[in-house]
């Protein structure tokens, strides 16, 4: 299978309502990023343990460990998780940034410097949401 492919199977495995927020979620990311890399992780690491929820990924990004090596990874990332969903916008340096610019807002969401998190879409500000992992992409593109 392509990554499309596993794209389509991991949200067609979800319980609704989560099924179709992700849907809505990622046809949205699409229709803001066009043409953009596209990721899918599984969760399980080398040996196949699960260590964490499946998740896509959009657009590319060189990342710096700590230790100075670089980490091809993706810009935005989205997952379902026990609770709704959570949308990652890696690699901001300022981890207050998220926070400070959109945790008034966006409305019933979790915001940390790199995870916007919520139960369902209707409970939140979708217009600024889509701001911030655009905003997000504009400060991880060189």
């Amino acid at each position: 299978m392509n990554v499309q492919e596993y794209i389509k199977e991991y949200i067609a495995s979800l319980p609704e309502p989560k099924r179709s927020d992700m849907e809505t979620l990622h046809k949205l990311i699409l229709l803001e990023l066009p043409n953009t890399r596209l990721w899918y992780m599984d969760g399980k690491n080398e040996e196949g343990k699960t260590v964490s929820n499946p998740n896509i990924g959009y657009g590319y990004q060189h990342m710096k460990h700590a230790d100075g090596t670089l980490k091809v990874f993706y810009q935005i990332g989205i997952s379902a998780n026990t609770t709704g969903i959570s949308v990652y916008i890696m690699g901001i340096a300022d981890k207050q940034y998220l926070p400070e610019t959109y945790g008034k807002g966006i409305g019933k969401a979790k915001v940390t410097g790199y995870c916007i998190k919520f139960k369902t879409l209707k409970e939140i500000n979708i217009d600024l949401l889509l701001t911030a992992i655009k905003d997000g992409v504009k400060q991880t593109t060189k």
